[in-house]
């Protein structure tokens, strides 16, 4: 089965779409959010338990899943789809963001990205050749190009020289995906500098990936910088491709990202923490206008005699069998089925915030 992305609505309020992206494992409605499976799983949750809450799409990691269990091993195993047990679409990121996030265990080349192995020391180079060789092995249905991803408070010189590179290392990776069926998305970098997103947005777009990918956002610059070089790079991507906003996490920015046009989104934020006892529970049960949305600290002592479900109308498995003064008992005890609880809360509430989503734009009131 080919991959295609089909338009399905555009808002008239603002830039929000509906669209579908179909893939050899299955379609994403978008907009949509992907939970964050790192090394092959997402933290305290089964692959049943994912398809029960919802999850269309999920995330894994290149970079880590090379140096641990191995690429021969994934292969062996028939794929990362099979290794994991998780029916559906996969997206890989590249190892790009391990560029920003392990800048003390790199080296950037021009031929690759030189690593110091986090498990032994041992030395490794990363080309944007190995980056889709690596996850052509995995077999995901997604792969991501391997970019640079700046510190957002890099300065002017740093963040073009990493775009510079960007775009160099994307030709390569486009050269050698043929033949596998699986999809390629560019990567757009540029930081907070007008002029360096729209170089690179269309020295990226040249190259005709399946998709695009906006990097760099939420690394260490100020938010408020942020959104108008996020608006100033989608200006620039072509509206019949899917874009996909990195790292971008709150409920509220998501919530703003999809609004400005983007389909995809991921981070750690509702899976870590959901192990810290923050819970996400909507104000109301159908609008998602200003601050839609409250944080529950379930460890304080207020709620040490509440019997109420976290959230009433939620139908996810913790709400509709535990109650507040549970969830406190099993946090303040340690015990890790608090964890588990309330990680498929959490990534039940963003989930269903994309549905809600999408039923807002189709319904015109978003």
């Amino acid at each position: 089965m080919g991959h295609v992305f089909q338009f399905l609505k555009k808002s008239k309020k603002s830039k929000a779409r509906v669209s579908r992206l179909k893939t050899a494992h299955g379609v994403v409605n978008l907009p949509n959010f992907m939970p964050i499976a790192t090394r092959a799983a997402v933290k305290n949750l089964t692959s049943e338990e994912l398809e029960e809450i919802g999850s269309e799409i999920i995330l894994s990691n290149t970079y880590h899943l090379f140096l641990r269990p191995g690429v021969e091993i994934i292969k062996g195993a028939g794929g990362l789809h099979q290794f994991m047990n998780w029916p559906g679409p996969i997206l890989t990121d590249s190892g790009g963001y391990q560029i920003f996030s392990l800048s003390k265990w790199r080296k950037i080349k021009a031929e690759g990205v030189e690593f110091s192995s986090m498990l032994d020391g041992k030395k490794f180079l990363l080309t944007p050749e190995k980056a889709i060789e690596i996850q052509k092995d995995l077999g995901s249905d997604i792969m991501m190009a391997l970019d640079v991803c700046p510190a957002g408070k890099g300065s002017y010189e740093e963040i073009k020289k990493a775009g510079e590179t960007t775009t160099a290392w994307a030709k390569r990776a486009n050269k050698v995906k043929k033949g596998t069926g699986q999809m390629l998305f560019g990567i757009v970098q540029g930081g907070i500098y007008p002029d360096l997103r729209e170089k690179s947005a269309r020295e990226i777009t040249s190259c005709g990936f399946d998709g695009y990918a906006l990097g760099g956002f939420f690394v260490g610059e100020e938010e408020k910088n942020s959104w108008p070089a996020i608006k100033k790079t989608i200006s620039f991507l072509p509206p019949l491709k899917p874009r996909y906003l990195m790292g971008a996490g709150k409920p509220e920015q998501i919530l703003k990202a999809v609004k400005e046009g983007v389909d995809l989104f991921d981070c750690v934020i509702p899976t870590r923490n959901a192990r810290h006892g923050l819970l996400y529970v909507f104000k109301n049960n159908q609008q998602i206008k200003g601050k839609f949305y409250e944080e529950v600290h379930i460890t304080n002592s207020k709620y040490a005699g509440d019997f109420r479900p976290l959230d009433k109308h939620c139908h996810c498995y913790t709400c509709q069998k535990f109650t507040r003064a549970y969830l406190r008992h099993l946090f303040m005890s340690q015990e890790v089925l608090a964890l588990r609880l309330a990680t498929i809360h959490n990534l039940y509430f963003y989930l269903s915030l994309m549905r809600r989503i999408r039923e807002n734009i189709k319904s015109g009131n978003l």
